[in-house]
């Protein structure tokens, strides 16, 4: 099957149908600006029937209600679902009438229903107008009308999906559906029939797939902070669940609950991923033994099942065949078991009223391949859309009670249990139990004829309906429940949650988890799909403990965290038993496998057959509390049970803290480069430090990348005054455990896609909620707390606590240490790690420590330089990696993990740069730019200039640009154009000597060729300097670039820490009018060669000269805009920021990239 081309389909099918929809909607003079006079009769000269007057007048009615773009959107979604289930039979030879309506036995577009329009016979149509309509060769008009009587000879047999189509849904049915390129022509081009063979999964793709736009835009919504409404719930949390995650759900629920009863009957042999008993102890086993005596007597009659948020429909589906074997082990015949699995035992609630259609529509579908005539049986499931009962008439209520109190009263409880349903749907809770006199209320009205008859039915029953299942409690209770945290839902459907399900308001999927076990029977099993996060995270240790206490986990399969595409949170699937039996369960730990779900079906299956696969488990859930926060670590050893058990946690060697919370970063916080660097007070061992010399920047670390040891050192932020700012911004500003500040300790990232790294932190520092910190006790050893948690162990036992990519302060301090202080030989590895990381670290510029470029060396050849720089990094990299694995080895042997863990390192964990020469010969460009800007100096290691007082004399051996503006262009036109100056700067550093070997070698080491180097250089500036400077300095570059746009007229690049209110004056008088001087020059030269006829080749210069005319307009637009900030002579603040400050001359600045 081909999601990729199903998801195309539905997508673009639902905009084409919309499209349709309105169309005709226009044609009948309604629009979404309005629709005039209901009553109106023509429009455009056209004279509606009385049917048609009839049915504007109702859609018109249902716009008023509902709104225009509502309710088109509902037509169009009516029609998908009616085509695709007309599909769905055709394919299947489902149609009573077993005529194709969409194709013909070769699957052509050609409609057999056209073919034997004379000849088929369907309830209620006229053949006369057949014959009318064929004669006069009208086969879109014909089709049409064949196609609406097909569904409404359906409706008899499938009335909740095929409902009568005389109101608007006939209106405004599509039209040209016989065209090449119709929704049904590119429906069955593009799925092949063989997927309309395959079950009702093709339904649920393309139930997933068509509502994928209006789920992107409840998502884009919640970025700006607009919840999610009853109405956009379901496409806000519909998610079609794959095939074997169903059958591993029903298999492991209904399947178990037979089982218990029946051990040995052989339909297990059916269920690929039925997980057996895991291995018990005696007394276990015989305590099951008798437990499992109250199964054997069930009759497969008695089963009841339900799937509360049932999509559509695939777990019904599942459950349906199960059911079907079940009944088949104890010898019905198929036809009665069917009708006892549709009558009796199966049960569907969903907010949508589309997915419920297609619930419906599957099961119906599923019975008629075990019986052929079931669509004449005159038999209706039990699945039904929530219908809330907001605004019911009281006088409809009073009619349905006829004076009957305990009727009367039994309704109002119902109706207001059920209000706002539409948003709560299947967690509601139904007090009343006794639902017959209702039923033999509304059996009576409908043999009646009285006036709210038709109301009764249509507005009461189906809220009766829903209530009566969601009061009922079943044998099994199987679904994959919306996903929606807090900050999603409305303030209704938060408040009912904390009202209702108060520990577990995290979100909606644990709320549904509790209230399915309040809807299953003590005897009964449950089955879920949801997100992992209930597993670790402390916000979920109620549903953890809620579970241990009261249930059992009979199964478990933890998925690889991105292993679900179509889900935006790593899942997992389990089964419960609806009450508390002290026993181990089955688990699969599927997280190290890549590559999606059907690798995780096939190692799911592997464990199943192999329980020494290595992963899979069998754990007893009562030894998780054994463990902080009490996680479902189901693969913990004994050993690692021991050590959370005995062993000392971080927290007693020293505090674990989240840092500032400035409340507007964009505010308080900058990139060190971006501000005069004499600003930024560093190395500031306390407060009174740091108040002395009341600088405005102090260095905060905010977390990064993957990176352990040290560095991630970037951000600055604003600490004047001790944080006089900050702490009286009006925001969410918190100068957080401030007795930390300027400590030393080990931080590590808040957030990361990596593994968990520490990295050590000197003094001088305020840490940032974002990089938590760890500060010892006096008398802790930092250094071997560092290596600790920088080795195996701890990524080990981090699992154990969370296995989100948070990793928190109050997290961090759960984990167990075996602490040994004045461990020498672990300190001077730990000691080392972080030297070799801090020298990687300040080899690179954007490090304020850093010294000068690592190819600038005592070599005549750029290429030497490299080469030895590749030797270093090579070998730093050597040692990282070797220290490493040295106190991995150590810690494994200290905690007693050598059975669990090896000490071998990868190359990707080892977090110190290797050689990168493409990388490294572009900051050696980036370096040369600094020199010639005057930020750095071939006369003194670190910074030369970044604010303050400009000092001449530091750069002698390679000088600073006089005027700090450095023209970028496409000839050599100034004597500090960037590659003359550069090539100046490479023979500065090298001699002149290897000038041009040197220059070839960068121009290849670009990807260039060796035969114009210069070229090469050239192009890289002008194409792709600035944004490798961009993305080196993340969006604040400190070299600005003017640029006049696509055409490459002018670019000229400025150092932000030498601008001044004149620079662009100069820039514009000094550069920009002389480049277009030598444009006026050049176009001249080439319009006199052309009038001349000499030059040679005419048509080559006629390019040139079209050229150089784009160029001159483009000058000519920006010395206009370049003209007016000459005149307005901006100043800046480098304390405001890049973004700030660049902002004030977008329009003349490169993009940012």
């Amino acid at each position: 099957m081909n999601k990729n081309a199903i998801s195309k389909f539905a997508v673009w099918a639902r905009r084409e149908l919309i499209s349709r929809v309105r169309q005709k909607a226009e044609q009948y003079g309604i629009t979404e600006s309005g629709f005039g006079n209901p009553d109106t009769a023509p429009v455009s000269g056209r004279i509606y029937t009385p049917t048609e007057k009839s049915q504007r007048a109702a859609l018109i009615e249902r716009i008023s209600q509902h709104g225009f773009n509502t309710v088109v959107e509902e037509v169009a979604y009516t029609w998908f679902n009616r085509f695709i289930a007309l599909r769905f039979m055709e394919v299947n030879g489902f149609l009573p009438s077993y005529v194709r309506v969409f194709s013909d036995e070769q699957n052509n577009f050609r409609p057999e229903i056209l073919r034997q329009a004379a000849s088929i016979e369907l309830e209620g149509l006229d053949k006369q107008k057949v014959f009318a309509l064929k004669s006069a060769g009208n086969d879109e008009e014909l089709f049409k009308y064949l196609l609406i009587a097909q569904c409404n000879a359906l409706h008899d047999v499938l009335p909740f999906l095929f409902q009568k189509i005389a109101d608007y849904t006939e209106l405004l049915f599509p039209d040209f559906l016989l065209r090449d390129g119709s929704v049904i022509d590119t429906m069955l081009a593009q799925i092949p029939e063989a997927d309309w063979l395959d079950g009702v999964q093709i339904i649920g793709w393309l139930y997933q797939y068509y509502n994928s736009e209006p789920k992107d835009a409840v998502f884009e919504n919640l970025k700006k902070n607009i919840k999610i409404s009853k109405t956009d719930i379901p496409a806000a949390t519909q998610l079609f669940t794959p095939d074997w995650i169903v059958r591993y759900m029903v298999e492991n629920s209904l399947g178990r609950f037979w089982l218990e009863g029946h051990p040995h009957d052989e339909i297990r042999n059916n269920w690929r991923y039925y997980l057996d008993e895991a291995a018990q102890s005696p007394e276990t086993a015989a305590a099951l033994a008798e437990i499992r005596k109250q199964y054997a007597d069930i009759s497969p009659e008695e089963i009841a099942c339900i799937d509360p948020c049932s999509g559509s429909g695939h777990v019904l589906v599942y459950m349906f065949e199960v059911l079907l074997q079940i009944y088949q082990s104890c010898g019905y015949a198929v036809r009665d078991a069917v009708r006892n699995i549709v009558e009796k035992n199966l049960y569907g609630l969903d907010l949508d009223e589309r997915a419920a259609q297609l619930s419906y529509f599957a099961v119906m579908m599923v019975a008629c391949r075990y019986d052929k005539r079931f669509l004449t049986r005159n038999i209706q499931p039990h699945i039904y859309p929530i219908r809330e009962s907001n605004n019911v008439d009281p006088h409809l209520v009073e009619f349905f009670a006829n004076g009957n109190e305990e009727l009367e009263s039994a309704i109002n409880t119902i109706l207001a249990e059920m209000t706002d349903a539409k948003e709560y749907g299947s967690l509601i809770k139904i007090s009343v139990k006794d639902f017959a006199p209702l039923y033999v209320r509304f059996a009576e009205i409908e043999n009646g004829g009285e006036l709210n008859r038709d109301s009764a039915l249509e507005i009461l029953l189906p809220i009766v309906r829903c209530a009566d299942l969601l009061s009922r409690q079943y044998d099994a209770v199987v679904t994959n429940p919306p996903y929606m945290g807090g900050k999603g839902m409305s303030n209704s459907l938060r408040q009912f949650v904390s009202e209702k399900f108060e520990p577990y308001k995290s979100d909606l999927f644990s709320c549904f988890v509790v209230r399915c076990t309040e809807m299953c029977s003590s005897r009964g099993y449950l089955g879920f799909l949801t997100p992992y996060v209930w597993m670790f995270i402390q916000s979920y240790e109620d549903m953890r403990n809620f579970i241990y206490a009261n249930k059992t986990i009979e199964t478990l399969i933890q998925f690889e965290y991105s292993a679900f595409e179509e889900a935006t949170v790593p899942i997992c699937t389990f089964a419960l038993r609806n009450s508390k039996v002290a026993k181990k369960g089955c688990y699969l730990r599927l997280t190290d496998f890549r590559g999606g779900m059907e690798v995780q079906r096939e190692k799911a299956l592997e464990a199943i057959s192999n329980h020494a696969c290595g992963f899979y488990y069998e754990s007893d859930s009562d030894n998780f509390a054994k463990i902080p926060g009490s996680p479902v670590a189901y693969w913990a050893s004994n050993v690692v049970l021991n050590l959370f058990s005995n062993e000392k946690r971080l927290s007693d060697y020293g505090d674990s803290r989240s840092g500032m919370q400035t409340g507007n970063n964009g505010l308080f916080l900058r990139l060190w480069f971006e501000v005069i660097f004499a600003s930024i007070g560093l190395n500031y061992k306390n407060q009174n430090e740091c108040s002395y010399y009341n600088k405005k920047w102090i260095p905060q670390p905010k977390g990064g990348g993957f990176r352990k040891w040290y560095g991630n050192f970037e951000y600055i932020v604003n600490y004047k005054n001790n944080g006089h700012a900050i702490r009286s911004y009006d925001g969410t500003g918190m100068l957080k455990n401030s007795k930390y500040y300027f400590l030393k300790g080990i931080t590590w990232s808040h957030t990361t896609s990596g593994s968990y790294a520490a990295r050590f932190l000197p003094n001088g520092y305020i840490f940032n909620v974002e990089a938590p910190t760890f500060y010892p006790n006096a008398g802790t050893d930092l250094l071997f707390v560092l290596a600790n948690l920088n080795s195996k162990i701890t990524n080990s036992l981090w699992a154990y606590i969370n296995q989100t990519f948070h990793y928190l302060a109050g997290d961090v301090e759960k984990l167990p240490i075996k602490y040994q202080n004045g461990n020498k030989h672990v300190n001077n590895i730990a000691q080392s790690n972080i030297a070799i990381s801090r020298e990687d670290w300040d080899a690179f510029e954007t490090s304020w420590d850093f010294k000068r470029h690592p190819l600038i060396r005592k070599v005549s050849t750029i290429e030497e330089a490299f080469l030895a720089w590749e030797k270093e990094c090579a070998e730093r990299f050597r040692q990282l990696k070797a220290n490493e694995e040295e106190l991995n080895r150590i810690f494994i042997e200290i905690y007693g993990l050598q059975d669990e863990l090896t000490p071998d390192v990868e190359d990707k964990d080892v977090t110190v740069r290797k050689a990168d020469l493409e990388r490294d010969i572009k900051s050696f460009i980036s370096y040369a730019v600094g020199c010639m800007f005057g930020r750095y100096s071939l006369d003194a290691d670190g910074l030369a200039f970044a604010g303050g007082e400009w000092n001449e004399s530091k750069y002698k051996t390679f000088p600073a640009d006089k005027d700090a503006i450095i023209p970028v262009c496409d000839r050599e036109y100034f004597e500090d154009d960037i590659v003359a100056r550069f090539a100046d700067f490479v023979k500065a550093v090298y001699g002149a000597e290897n000038l041009e070997k040197n220059l070839k070698f960068i121009s290849r080491s670009l990807g260039g060729k060796e035969e114009n180097p210069r070229k090469v250089i050239r192009e890289y500036f002008i194409k792709d300097f600035f944004a490798d400077h961009c993305k080196i300095y993340q969006k604040r570059p400190i070299y600005w670039l003017f640029d006049s746009g696509k055409k490459n007229a002018f670019k000229a690049l400025i150092y932000i820490h030498r601008y001044k209110p004149d620079t662009i004056a100069r820039l514009r008088t000094s550069y920009l009018h002389e480049v277009q001087a030598k444009y006026a020059a050049d176009a001249e030269s080439l319009e006199k060669a052309l009038t001349a006829g000499t030059g040679g080749n005419q048509t080559q210069m006629k390019k040139e000269l079209s050229a150089l005319k784009a160029k001159q307009e483009e000058m000519h637009v920006f010395e206009e805009k370049i003209h007016h900030y000459a005149d307005i002579r901006i100043s800046i603040d480098l304390d405001d920021g890049v973004k700030h400050n660049y902002a004030l001359f977008a329009d003349v600045l490169a993009k940012l990239k």
